[in-house]
């Protein structure tokens, strides 16, 4: 894949529409120093010097579409409380389309790191990963189904937090093949039945060995799996992503890709396999053959994970990374996990 050829892609990802469906997550940090333990535990004592929140989760998902020029919308569920306001605007801040977002009894899902001296020292978990009530999931499918016609992709985003569900997805998956609209999925294991007929799959070596009941220890097994979730699921693509181990890209016909990794220094994975569907959605949405999208991706993937905090990347980056450029170490600590918020 020439620099040409992803110079040419990355000017057509502002033309691209895509629409964002699943678990919206609020990622919220805070940073600060530690000069000593607590004398009431072993335990670092954090003095919190600043506080910032970032999307996570399918909105997320939405933050990277939108940071490499593409218009996106995000369809899903937040609490009517502090951290719903937050996120919604988060995301109304960076241009992205809230308008299908409800709002539900539910508290918003948010996920609390401290980090101190470049390391995470804890992470806190607010949740509640039921189902939508029958009305809330009612108004979430219509929202969907309403956006369909006017977007070129859907990425269905599954944190496993109860917005992805047997019967939306039974709903928006036939309607977006009847509409010939390309359709990713972060995938879960127990809906993995009813991914059957989309575009293409993003599991990490772990989910695609839950998906096939077996562990994907070695090159033998990831290249049965792969074979084998395509034969069952009847996509076009599967694309799993193997962490330090690059990417595999299979696809319909037999052809397989091998892609090694292009992250050189690795600070935070938070958030990596969001940049590789992205990424990868975008491309195909702007014309891109799947093996120049997964590569896209990896690159993509490559430059986040160099990141401190739930990272985003930019078509200029990604330009400079196929050119071979190197970004200097500090221009890469200072972006980290978006608009600051001092406490």
């Amino acid at each position: 894949m020439s620099a040409g050829t992803v110079q040419g892609l990355l000017a057509r990802f502002p033309k691209a529409r895509l629409l964002v469906v699943g678990d919206l997550i609020l990622d919220e940090f805070v940073w600060g120093q530690v000069s000593r333990i607590s004398p009431e535990a072993p335990v670092p004592i954090v003095w919190v010097q600043r506080e910032s929140v970032m999307p996570g989760g399918a909105s997320n998902v939405a933050n990277n579409v939108r940071a490499l020029g593409g218009q996106v919308a995000v369809v899903g569920a937040v609490g009517q409380d502090r951290w719903g306001d937050a996120l919604l605007d988060e995301l109304a801040v960076r241009g992205i389309d809230t308008s299908g977002v409800i709002r539900d009894a539910r508290p918003t899902t948010v996920k609390t790191r401290v980090i101190a001296h470049h390391q995470q020292v804890v992470r806190v978990d607010r949740e509640q990963p039921d189902p939508l009530q029958a009305t809330a999931g009612r108004r979430l499918r219509q929202a969907v189904l309403d956006r369909l016609p006017s977007v070129d992709a859907v990425i269905i985003e599954d944190y496993g937090k109860g917005v992805i569900t047997a019967e939306l997805l039974s709903a928006i998956i036939p309607a977006a093949r009847r509409l010939k609209k390309l359709i990713t999925v972060d995938p879960k294991e127990e809906h993995v039945e009813l991914y059957r007929g989309v575009t293409s799959l993003t599991p990490n070596r772990q989910e695609a060995g839950r998906m096939v009941g077996r562990d994907l220890k070695r090159d033998e097994d990831l290249s049965w799996a792969g074979s084998e979730i395509l034969r069952r699921l009847q996509c076009d693509a599967v694309l799993i992503t193997l962490g330090e181990g690059g990417m595999w890209l299979f696809e319909q016909g037999g052809r397989q890709t091998r892609i090694p990794t292009v992250a050189q220094e690795v600070f935070d994975v938070a958030g990596a396999g969001d940049t590789v569907i992205a990424t990868y959605t975008l491309a195909l949405a702007s014309g891109a053959p799947m093996a120049h999208a997964a590569r896209l991706a990896n690159h993509a993937a490559g430059i986040v994970v160099g990141k401190l905090g739930v990272a985003v990347t930019t078509p200029q980056e990604l330009q400079a990374a196929i050119d071979g450029k190197p970004r200097s170490s500090a221009r890469r600590a200072s972006r980290h996990a978006g608009s600051s918020r001092r406490g």
